[in-house]
Parts: structure tokens; sequence; C-alpha cells
């Protein structure tokens, strides 16, 4: 009864964008006054039932945690509400995340003292582009995207944030380190790249896990990521090689690629990817159990 009304009156909420903002921010902000509680990963956990349980992404978990053993340092760009960020703190890995998101970081940060972590982490409140400046950002939750339309955002669903490069947020600071980033920023990942020119052709090179949606979530009118090339040729161009992160973790060539954008047709069937240096690709894929 009440979901059925909450879906006769969301149409007239959306048309009214004050009201939508009220309503959105009540619906996402219903457990932020609770305490963290005990999960089955090993630490407290609140704000999103499917993680707090342990079944949010349970293949790219497993391949999250794998990663976490061959590294010292974890970047979760696109930090949400600390899933990743509590995974590998949980790890002993010292954490940097960025999360542009108020609400979002109001439960990441009650995430991260719950368990006392709080000398653990650096927690940068903006997003990453291949600016410096304010940028708008649509959507918020899960789902908060640089890109217009992004899963089908109303237009009016936006507001502001702090942004800057990656290479301007580390610099030098990641140089010679064994770290590991990953990157779930909603269609932006291009974006972020073109700022991070550096980072990516560090030596040792960073390992990345960075979802790249293939067809869901774009733009109305939009079949294949129009950047789905070009995301993927920045790291080829830079000596990495590109795994799907899946049971199969199996290589992905441009060909391929260049298929899904000419049929529109996606067999990749994820959406997460992994990059690392192919120059240690056996050696990685030993270290993951592949």
């Amino acid at each position: 009864m009440i979901k059925r009304l909450i879906s006769t009156l969301k149409p007239v909420v959306e048309s009214i964008p004050l009201l939508a903002r009220i309503y959105r921010y009540t619906r996402d902000s219903w457990q932020i006054n609770e305490n963290p509680k005990e999960t089955l990963l090993g630490f407290k956990f609140i704000g999103n039932k499917a993680m707090a349980n342990g079944t949010f992404e349970p293949e790219e978990t497993e391949l999250v945690k794998k990663a976490l053993c061959t590294t010292n340092l974890f970047v979760n760009i696109g930090a949400n509400i600390g899933y990743y960020c509590c995974i590998a703190l949980n790890l002993n890995k010292y954490v940097i995340a960025f999360e542009p998101i108020h609400l979002n970081l109001q439960y990441l940060l009650k995430n991260i003292k719950a368990n006392s972590w709080e000398s653990h982490i650096e927690v940068y409140p903006m997003a990453l582009s291949n600016k410096v400046g304010v940028i708008e950002i649509y959507g918020g939750a899960t789902g908060a995207s640089l890109v217009k339309g992004w899963a089908g955002t109303p237009e009016n669903y936006v507001r502001l944030v702090p942004t800057t490069t990656l290479d301007n947020a580390l610099s030098d600071r990641i140089q010679g380190q064994d770290c590991f980033i990953l990157v779930d920023i909603e269609g932006a990942e291009q974006l972020m790249l073109e700022g991070a020119h550096k980072i990516v052709s560090l030596n040792p090179k960073p390992k990345w896990m960075v979802e790249i949606s293939v067809s869901e979530h774009q733009p109305k009118g939009t079949v294949i990521n129009p950047t789905l090339i070009s995301t993927f040729n920045i790291f080829w161009k830079n000596g990495y090689e590109a795994r799907t992160a899946d049971k199969q973790f199996r290589v992905v060539h441009p060909e391929e690629l260049h298929k899904i954008v000419a049929s529109g047709v996606d067999t990749l069937y994820t959406h997460n990817f992994f990059f690392f240096d192919k120059r240690i690709s056996s050696e990685f894929i030993a270290q993951m159990g592949y």
C-alpha cells in the first residue's frame, strides 16, 4: 500500500524541484542517525542493506580483497558511503577516498569512526575530473554523476561540487608505492583519467578497478557508451592490460570494443574492469588466483 502510494505520488513530487529535493534527501538519509552494526564482513557498517549483509557486488568484492592483498595503499574514487574503504581498512591498508556528495560523506565518516579507523584514512569531499574548480553533479546516493541525463536522472536534480584532478590531488605522493585505485563515478571515467596523466604513467603502475558502463545507464538516446573505446585507450596507450572484473577475468581486446560500438551489442557482460601493467601480467594473474 505504501509503495503504491509512493509510486503514485512520485511524478507529482518530481515536477516540483524543491519538493523533489526534500523527498530524495528524506529517502536517502533515514538511517543516518542509527548506529553502525556488526556485519559478516568483520566491521561495523550502516547505510546500505546489501553492503551490510554481504550481498553487494559479491564477485567484485572478492576480486577487490584479492587485489588489496597485493598492495599497501588503496585509493577509492567515488567512495560513496565507504563500503570498499571499510574492506581495505579492515585489511590494514591505508586509504585515500574521494566523495563529493554530502550525505554519502556523512555515512562514510560515521562508518569510519564506528570502527576507530580515523587515523588510517584521508577523505576528500570533492569530485575528480579533468579540471580544477566547480562542477555540476546530477543525482545522489549511489548514482550521482557528472554526466547530464545519467541513468534517467532529472536535470533539476543537480548541485555544485568542488572538483580537482587526480594528478593535482596526489601528484607524486604515490610514486614508488604499490597502489590499487578503485573508480566508481558513473560515466565520468574518461574525464577523471584526462586529469590523471601522471598517475596513469607512474612506474610502478597502479592497479585499477574501474566501473565503465557499456550500455547501462546511458543518457536518453545513447545505446553504447560514447567514451568506451577512448577510456580503454588511455590505459592501453600507457602499457596496461585490461580484464573483466568477474569470474572469467578474461582479456579485453580493442577489436571487441570496436565490434560492440559497431553492432550495439554488449559482449562483455560486466561493467567493472581491471587494468594493470602488462609487464607483470602473469605475476598479477597468479596473485588473483587465475
